[in-house]
Parts: C-alpha cells; structure tokens; sequence
C-alpha cells in the first residue's frame, strides 16, 4: 500500500506522461482536444482513473471518450515504457464534467449581476 504523497507523485508523473503520449503518439482523430484534468491512483498503484475534459459538444465528447478507451491498451503499453513501475497501472478513463458545470455557475452569476443603481438625488444630501 503506498503512501498518499507517493500516489499523488505517481499520479502527477502519470498524468504528465499520458499528456505526451496523447499529443505526440495517438493518432487517432476522434481524440481531438483533450485536457487531463487529474488522475487518481489506487492505494495498491494497480490501478489509475484518468479525468479528461473534451472540448466540444456532447456528441464529440462521448466519441473522444469512446476513442480513448479503446485506445487504453495502447496507451498503458506506451505509459510503460516511459515510466519505471513495478506494475503499470490499468487504466480507465471517464470525463470530467467540473469544467464545465464551473462555466455554466459563471454564466448564471454574470446573467444575475445586478448592475449599480445611480445615485438619486435625494441620496447626494
């Protein structure tokens, strides 16, 4: 079982590696524009959730989403190579939604923005 700082320096080093992995080796158009927001490692290191945030609509979301998983085979294997693990972790890969759900707050917050009333002059004296 490894430590909390170990998880979270395997999982910084994993999410640095899949993020060149990603730009430089995948080949594959469905990917398009993908952020990894984090990644979350088992206590054991066996295992990794990859969060990725998808620029697009819905649709092309899910199919970049659909295209990474089938790819995860390819990555793991590539992730392999690139760092020094005892095992290398499986990987699974679900959409992070938080970027988005913060924008739409955003939205409501400047749509509620009461503007600042003038001054009347009655208020001057």
């Amino acid at each position: 079982m490894a430590s909390p700082l170990r998880r979270e320096r395997v999982a910084e080093q994993i999410r640095q590696e899949l993020s060149e992995i990603l730009r430089e080796e995948v080949r594959d158009p469905r990917v398009g524009w993908v952020t990894l927001t984090r990644v979350l490692m088992s206590t054991d290191l066996n295992y990794a959730k990859v969060y990725v945030s998808i620029y697009g609509d819905e649709v092309t979301q899910r199919t970049g989403l659909v295209a990474l998983e089938r790819a995860a085979r390819f990555i793991r294997s590539a992730l392999g190579h690139r760092i020094r693990l005892r095992q290398t972790p499986e990987l699974t890969f679900h959409l992070d939604t938080s970027i988005a759900h913060s924008q739409r707050i955003m939205d409501v917050l400047r749509e509620t923005e009461i503007p600042p009333e003038e001054a009347t002059p009655e208020e001057e004296r």
